[in-house]
């Protein structure tokens, strides 16, 4: 459904020093820098498939996302979605994509939204029909029966997205794309959004790409995941997989009532707090039940829990494998 193949893309940048002498010569002399955004670029995504595109600012994910919606323009590669090249026959295009940014709104500012929503089903030619039958279920699954009604100007930012993402799907794209969808969203709506977007890939076997610093969407929402970093693709791979790769130390909380705390080897003391302990395993060394029953010998046990490594501490250390 979506190939790409050594993509590549510059930007040509103005730069200058400070001071007002600097800004007078600018206008006589400019310098400029060239930023290599994408570097070859290539991957493939299946019909169905929600992957979690990630990469520290300035990877080249938002370049990428716009690249396969046709917006900018490669200076090399291939990029063929759907069969068809997204610069080349965009009109046809946009009818099988739906796109969210979420710093930027395709929402007219000062019309309540159903207007917006309406000017959209004139964009696409969308049937009558289908528009009210896919309005009803947009609406009611993501809550905002009562808000589609309000200028978007007087939208919290929470109940905006929601409204971009029913916006996005009203004409029922085979492809999603999603940049940001739940940046400064607080944690009702972004579980709200994250269960909608869940369930329209379940139930109509939408392609979604998810490019997000937010961790947790990577986690609930996708399998697989593909790092970018410099311009260049890094990684691609299962996101459980990949978190089993990094799991070379769990954390176990122990709490108890009496008893010295005794650790042997594979165990280190990260915090210890009025009868409340934090140890980090190392699973090299020794398994997890061992430790726990060589914790027990020495304390009276009232709680104890184990964690594994977070997908956030797992994307910290790939960033700091990669150098990135």
């Amino acid at each position: 459904m979506i190939e790409l193949g050594n993509v590549c893309k510059t930007f040509k940048v103005a730069r200058r020093n400070a001071s007002f002498s600097e800004a007078v010569r600018a206008l006589f002399h400019k310098e400029y820098d060239y930023v290599k955004a994408l570097d070859n670029v290539s991957f493939k995504i299946n019909e169905g498939e929600m992957v979690g595109y990630i990469g520290p600012n300035g990877a080249g994910k938002s370049s990428t996302i716009k690249i396969m919606c046709g917006i900018l323009l490669p200076e090399s590669g291939t990029c063929i979605i759907n069969g068809r090249t997204p610069w080349k026959d965009r009109i046809k295009y946009v009818k099988d994509i739906g796109v969210v940014f979420g710093q930027r709104s395709q929402l007219w500012w000062d019309v309540p939204v159903v207007d917006s929503f309406e000017l959209l089903r004139d964009i696409y030619k969308i049937d009558e029909k289908i528009y009210k039958e896919n309005l009803y279920k947009l609406t009611s699954l993501l809550n905002i029966e009562t808000i589609i009604k309000t200028p978007t100007r007087q939208l919290s930012l929470g109940q905006r997205m929601r409204c971009e993402i029913a916006a996005s799907l009203l004409h029922n794209p085979r492809i999603l794309f999603l940049d940001e969808p739940t940046i400064g969203l607080d944690a009702v709506s972004k579980i709200a959004v994250r269960d909608f977007i869940s369930k329209i890939n379940k139930e109509e076997k939408t392609t979604v790409i998810l490019t997000t610093h937010d961790m947790q969407d990577i986690e609930a929402l996708t399998k697989r995941i593909i790092l970018i970093g410099k311009g260049k693709i890094l990684l691609d791979g299962d996101l459980n997989t990949l978190k089993k790769q990094y799991t070379e130390q769990k954390k176990i909380t122990v709490e108890y009532a009496s008893g010295t705390l005794s650790l042997c080897e594979g165990l280190t003391l990260v915090e210890s707090l009025h009868g409340r302990a934090v140890i980090t395993i190392d699973t090299n060394v020794i398994s997890v039940s061992h430790a726990i029953a060589e914790l027990s010998k020495s304390l009276e046990v009232l709680d104890i829990s184990v964690a594994g490594t977070t997908a956030e501490e797992m994307v910290v250390s790939l960033y700091k494998e990669y150098q990135i």
